[in-house]
């Protein structure tokens, strides 16, 4: 089912008559290409019902991709990358039928694998293809693979370290080379900006800047040059941005050479479907010459590299990641009661617009059993459980893309004995859910999230503030110091009423409403003055709950002004002369009670805004825009009691916009939006949905007047099918009409004509009927038969698909009988599809031609299948001949009468012969005389020919089916049976098959004839009875028994027959066991692992694959003695798995398996040693015991007592060098003194603790600096004495016995000292070798060589080295023996 292929780009051929149809699958992500414009019935094409998903694991561990496919035939599963092969490193492609599951396994990953795969699934009518990502999490030390490489490695001889060091220098060059650049990177840097390069090189390890803006700038050439064939002008282009309502978009601006031309978007180079509506998961909104791109409900399979295409030319490319989503509160076990609900929340890092929850391994959807919300923010996930049974009890999960969370729900039956076995009452309560706590959690995260955005905001409104608040104190104060204190306080208030507006519009953003009982407090605050008369101003504001929800900016605006006020009404304030008043009158002024709101109307209509006032007294003062609004002709400003009103007459686009109403100080605001969708003419309209009736062949025309913003998307539909314009349909399009021309029409297009504007504003339809008249299509079968009597013959049938667009008037009938060729007219029959024909024979039958009629004519005619006026009852076939006896001139059979006769008594037999071999059948009686018996004797035979009966009764109404034929049967005399076959043996046996093999009995005339066949019987040892295992004689002399039980005792026979009967049996001598041959215990494995390293946690699998029979006993031991608990152990006949689920460090040991049979046992071990990540050692000390030496101390790893093979290495780097070199490996102890330590230079050491998992982080040491002491330098010059440095020569180096194979190269040398410098001179059998040129003689710096080229037997002997100077002369010998070809063969 699995086939492997490597990724193309390019897209596959298309045969010859196959198209290439895109669908959406209902699973995001799944590209669908159907290659048959119509499917057959019950042919589907291939799908994914769960797609594989991307996966992000470390390093070494096993990477699964699953998916679930359908489609009809069951369509083939292949898997691919986009870089490299898929058939490597060991992955295996699996399928499970218990899952249904195709999985693509790839077990040890290594960081090369990390790409994007492709899973494909295809049938003969179509494909499907979706993609996911693989990311790996590198680890820093593989041990285990250089351990393995250290003892799979081979030792290198000498001989062929030439070749080695050419082959090394030839890998080295081939590493060299560079990697080739993704070309993933290339598409982004040419729609990136040019701030955002230095990341995407850093994304994808390019460090050749210079490099790569010089191929940067040739690919961009290329590619301007292409796009200039498509499109005009390109802009404004955005990268995609993940938006606060979870959706994602980029967008930019083009315009298009052709505006036919299709734009493609594809993800990961895979195309995705989309359509013209922002709704659906991957949406193009186009406004003019925007195009904006929406991936809507981003989930974390959306991220990629998206690429925009015009008419195959790449425009625009960007990549879209998600940050990663964790969860800061997972879902909790939940316990509930029986029909209670059961809640699971969880809070989650980023924002995420929708969750994947799973329930017990199933997709849950909303629906009435399942209640999935989301919170505002995004961050609070909820799933509930309604109405929970004991069914509902298991595992519910939360999934964000790669990570997910689980938890229980336990589900406690009703104990109430009072409703048992009666139907529970639903609860109200709930269990489960986070409470308070989850939503602090959120708002601290939602907070987090947006810290950053709102500390911009923040400081940019509050630089405004302070310019406003500036100004507006420095005019109350130029105010005041002109009048006197009254004058002063009503200057200051009527500074910071002019300040108050721009105060408020930098305030209202980042206000908030402060408790209800501070701000209740600072509005009843009041200071009256004067004797009573006058009364100091204030501002009082007194808010009801429902102020709040309208006018929400009104009191944190009024807040900061009351802020603004304080220090103005200290300076207001006087000291009260009369009678203070016992209780304050709070006014609260005039305000709002009804708030404005948004209104949205249609461009031409008239739009009304309303609000209303506390006091009907009070005007309102209107703004648009900020713009003071006054009555005019288009804007009337009503006042209506308390109601304000402003009402836009005949609205335009220009007077869209944001409107605001104050009053005393007090403001609302709303929106008012101008739409213009598509509106028809009504006089077209109701002209245009009038049914046109044409007759076939004519031209039918639609046209419809409308009006609307542009641009306008026209759409005409036929019965619910869009129109596309070819040969026999013409549409006009244009921004005020559309035309529909259908030329030719047929009746087919019967039916429903739409038309669909569509536009940014709305989308509006209209629909008309089409009636094409013609002749009526035939009339459709099969018939019903209702009656078929001897008398008459009555059947109805079906009206014609297509009346032709008038009713049946008639149907005109004509008939044949079969067996003739003409036929009759029965005429007209009327409307009804019936018709009931009496004039008929008994037993013949009838077939009828059938045509409709209507006002525009006659339908083809409709054949019916052949009826019968009544049924004749023949009899039944008769059992199957039996012969009972065989003569060369006569052949005796018998049979039984049929159970079914037809009604009526038989009146005989007919007996039909045929010979072997023939296919013609002969009458043995003459047909008109059958035989009144029950059997018959044969005499129209010859001698030695095989013939074969059959028999067929007769009643009234003829002869009927006759019986099956009988068996062969030769005319001659009986024979003998044959005799017992000869050397019955078991050739070969299993558990459950067992092979006989024999020889054909020897024949003696008159006593034992030739054996025709054989039958084998067998009986199994406790049962006394024999059972025949073939049911028809075999010819062959073997024969293979199957269905054996495994190890069971059986007693076996074979006996011989002919047409004589049944010979004796011949027994085999003993019983047979069901088993195969006995085979001692042997391993089959070729090449098998002894030792083991595992990490903690991990599992461990140790796998025997054996040889054995009988079926052995499987024992496992660890260090002796038996396995613990929890290893698990599986057994076949053939292998043996050992496997540890979560191995830990106590499972370390040597594992025995011992196999053993009857036949002998088989023992063979591994050693598993499971450790962890070492842990680093405790401090580092420093001391100097000795001078010149330091000891490094530290306190053991807290692993070293849970493993035995830990040991500690010791690194050192010291001020001048500055790099850092080991210098002590395989530590077993705590100390390390190190020598050679220089004063004046500073040392700083690293001790690691090491295992066979690898290095642990460092302890590092405090730096150790020995001190150098100075002291005075005096020098004492002893008095100088001349000397001589003249010496005679002497050999300090002498020469070595040399033995040479013949042809090489032979290399003597010695090393002489004197003064003056001496000369060497070189002997061979005391001739002089310095004037030979077969000898290369040299003398450097008193190391004095000679080579021979190439060594001969001539070259033996005795060689010396003389050298003399004027003090004396010095001699130095060796001999050179040559080992010839024969010599060097001998050993």
């Amino acid at each position: 089912m699995f086939k492997i292929c490597k990724s193309k780009e390019n897209g596959e051929p298309t045969a010859a008559g196959q198209v290439k149809i895109k669908k959406r699958s209902k699973v995001p992500g799944v590209m669908i290409t159907q290659y048959a414009e119509e499917l057959p019935q019950g042919m589907a094409t291939p799908d994914f019902t769960r797609k594989p998903i991307a996966l992000t694991i470390q390093e070494g561990k096993l990477a699964v991709f699953r998916a679930v496919v359908t489609g009809n035939p069951e369509p083939t599963v292949t898997w691919s990358r986009n870089n490299g092969e898929v058939n490597g490193a060991g992955n295996m492609m699996v399928y499970d039928a218990t899952a249904g599951e195709y999985q693509l396994q790839m077990p040890d990953v290594t960081a090369d694998q990390a790409d994007t795969y492709k899973c494909f699934a295809r049938n003969e009518y179509g494909k499907a293809v979706v993609t996911a990502t693989l990311n790996i999490i590198e680890v820093g030390f593989k041990k285990s693979k250089a351990m393995q490489e250290s003892r799979t490695a081979v030792r290198e001889t000498p001989e062929d370290f030439k070749k080695a060091l050419r082959n090394k220098v030839d890998t080295e060059a081939k590493e060299d080379t560079k990697p080739e650049i993704d070309e993933r990177f290339w598409e982004l840097l040419m729609s990136a900006d040019k701030k955002d390069y230095e990341s995407i090189c850093a994304q994808y390890g390019v460090t050749d800047f210079r490099g790569m803006l010089k191929k940067l700038s040739e690919r961009k050439i290329e590619r301007e040059y292409e796009q200039q064939r498509v499109v005009e002008r390109l802009c404004n282009l955005k990268p995609i941005e993940l938006k606060q309502d979870g959706d994602a978009e980029f967008e930019l601006e083009m315009s298009l050479k052709d505006p036919s031309s299709k734009i493609f978007l594809f993800k990961d180079g895979v195309m995705i479907p989309y359509e013209m509506d922002t709704d659906v998961k991957h949406g193009l909104k186009q406004v003019g010459k925007k195009f904006v791109f929406r991936i809507n409900g981003v989930d974390p399979d959306d991220a990629g590299l998206y690429q925009v295409e015009v008419d195959g030319v790449k425009i625009f490319s960007t990549d879209f990641k998600l940050p990663p989503v964790d969860f800061l509160v997972k879902i909790k076990d939940v316990k509930a009661e029986e029909r209670q609900d059961a809640v699971f929340e969880c809070v989650l890092s980023q924002p995420l617009k929708k969750l994947k929850w799973m329930g017990k391994n199933v997709p849950l959807e909303q629906g009435e059993k399942y209640d999935i919300s989301v919170s505002e923010d995004m961050l609070i996930h909820t799933l509930v459980v309604k109405d929970c049974l004991l069914l509902d009890k298991g595992i519910y999960a939360a999934v964000t893309g790669t990570n997910s969370c689980n938890a229980w729900l336990v589900v406690e039956a009703d104990k109430d004995p009072d409703t048992r076995g009666k139907k529970k009452v639903r609860k109200t309560t709930r269990a489960g859910g986070g409470g308070v706590d989850l939503l602090k959690i959120a708002e601290e995260q939602q907070a987090k999230i947006q810290m950053e955005r709102e500390t911009l905001i923040a400081n940019a409104k509050a630089e405004a503030e302070a310019r406003a608040a500036a100004a507006a104190t420095e005019a109350a104060a130029a105010e005041a110091a002109a009048t006197d204190v009254a004058d002063a306080a009503e200057a200051a208030d009527a500074a910071e009423a002019e300040a108050k507006p721009e105060a408020k519009v930098q305030k209202e953003a980042r206000a908030k409403p402060k408790p209800k009982a501070e701000a209740t407090a600072k509005t009843k605050e009041r200071v009256e003055v004067g004797d009573g008369a006058d009364e100091a101003e204030e501002i009082p504001v007194v808010e009801e709950e429902d102020e709040k929800e309208h006018l929400q900016d009104e009191a944190p605006a009024e807040e900061a002004d009351a802020e603004e006020e304080e220090p103005a009404k200290e300076r207001k304030k006087r000291v009260r002369t009369g009678p203070l008043v016992a209780d304050t009158v709070i006014d609260p002024g005039v305000y709002f009670t009804g708030a404005l709101s948004d209104v949205t109307a249609v461009i031409g209509a008239d739009a009304q805004l309303v609000c209303r006032l506390s006091s009907e007294d009070c005007d309102g003062v209107w703004y648009r825009d900020g713009k003071l609004i006054t009555a005019s002709e288009d804007i009337s400003i009503v006042k209506d009691g308390s109601y304000r009103k402003l009402i836009v007459k005949n609205c335009t686009e220009d007077d869209a916009g944001k409107y605001r109403c104050e009053a005393d100080g007090r403001k609302t605001e709303a929106v008012l939006s101008v739409e213009d969708p598509p509106r028809m003419n009504p006089d077209d309209l109701s002209e245009f949905i009038k049914p046109v009736v044409i007759k076939a062949g004519k031209d039918a025309a639609f046209k419809l007047s409308f009006v609307g913003r542009e641009p306008m998307k026209i759409q005409w539909y036929n019965e619910g099918e869009e129109l596309l314009e070819d040969t026999h349909i013409k549409i006009e399009k244009s921004s005020s009409h559309s035309r529909l021309a259908l030329l030719k029409c047929q009746c087919k297009i019967t039916g429903e004509i739409k038309i669909k504007i569509k536009n940014e504003c709305g989308t509006t339809e209209a629909i008309t009927q089409l009636v094409v008249l013609d002749k009526p299509t035939p009339p459709l079968g099969p018939i019903d038969i209702i009656e078929a009597s001897a008398s008459c013959v009555n059947f109805k049938w079906r009206t014609p698909k297509n009346d032709g667009g008038c009713p049946i008037t008639n149907y005109i009938l004509e008939r044949q009988q079969i067996g003739r060729n003409s036929w009759t007219k029965l005429g007209k029959v009327g409307p009804e599809p019936k018709y009931r024909d009496a004039d008929v024979d008994h037993g013949r039958k009838y077939c009828y031609h059938i045509r409709a009629e209507t006002d525009q004519g006659i339908s083809e005619m409709m054949e019916t299948e052949d009826i019968q006026a009544g049924t004749k009852a023949y009899p039944g076939p008769p059992s199957t001949p039996k012969v009972e006896s065989a003569f060369k001139d006569c052949i005796n059979l018998a049979w039984s009468a049929p159970t079914n006769t037809g009604g009526t008594n038989l009146l005989g037999f007919n007996i039909e012969k045929r010979k072997k071999g023939s296919n013609l059948w002969g009458h043995v009686n003459p047909p008109h005389e059958p035989i009144r018996e029950k059997k018959y004797a044969a005499k129209d035979v010859v001698e030695g020919i095989q013939y074969e009966f059959r028999v067929s009764a007769v009643n009234v109404s003829g002869s009927g089916e006759p019986s099956s034929p009988s068996e062969f049967v030769c005319a001659r005399d009986p024979k003998e049976p044959p005799g017992k076959v000869i050397d019955l043996k078991v050739t070969d046996s299993t558990y459950s098959t067992l092979m006989l093999g024999w020889t054909k009995p020897t024949e003696e005339e008159g006593v034992r004839d030739e054996a025709k066949g054989y039958f084998v019987e067998l009986r199994p040892a406790e049962n006394p009875e024999w059972g025949r295992c073939n049911s028809t004689a075999i010819i062959t002399t073997s024969y293979n028994i199957m269905g054996l039980k495994s190890m069971a005792m059986y007693w076996v026979r074979v006996l011989a027959t002919n047409e004589g009967g049944d010979g004796e049996p011949k027994e085999l001598n003993n019983y047979i066991i069901a088993m195969p041959p006995p085979v001692r215990p042997q391993f089959t494995d070729k090449k098998t692992k002894n030792f083991i390293v595992m990490k903690a946690g991990n599992s461990a699998r140790v796998n025997f694959n054996f040889r054995a029979s009988p079926i052995p006993v499987i024992k496992w031991l660890k260090d002796g003695h038996p396995v613990a608990k929890h290893v698990t152990v599986s057994n076949t006949d053939t292998s043996s798995q050992l496997m540890i689920p979560t191995a830990e460090r106590h499972d370390t040991g040597i594992y025995t398996i011992i196999v053993r049979n009857l036949v002998g046992q088989e023992t063979s071990s591994v050693e598993i040693r499971v450790t962890d990540d070492p842990k680093p050692p405790g401090p580092v000390e420093l001391e100097e015991n000795v001078s010149g030496t330091v000891t490094v101390s530290w306190t053991a790893s807290p692993d070293e007592k849970k493993d035995d093979r830990l040991h500690y290495v010791v690194t050192k780097r010291d001020s001048v060098k500055r790099s850092w070199h080991t210098v002590a490996d395989h530590l077993f102890n705590n100390k390390f003194t190190l020598i050679n330590i220089m004063p004046g230079r500073q040392y700083t050491f690293r001790v690691y603790t090491k295992n066979d998992m690898g290095l642990s982080k460092p302890s590092e040491s405090t730096a150790w600096e020995v001190k150098g002491i100075k002291e005075k330098f005096s020098l004492k010059l002893p008095a100088t004495k001349s000397c001589s440095f003249e010496t005679p020569p002497s050999f300090t180096v002498p020469l070595k016995t040399h033995k040479s194979p013949e042809s090489y190269e032979c290399y003597m040398s010695c090393a002489v000292t004197g003064n003056p410098k001496p000369r060497v001179t070189w002997y061979r059998n005391n001739v002089s070798l310095n004037t030979n040129a077969n000898y290369y003689i040299t003398n450097t710096c008193g190391v004095c060589s000679m080579v021979i080229l190439t060594v001969g037997p001539k070259d033996s002997g005795d060689y010396t080295a003389v050298a003399e100077n004027p003090l004396g002369r010095t001699q130095c010998s060796t001999k050179l023996v040559v080992q010839g070809k024969n010599t060097l063969a001998a050993p």
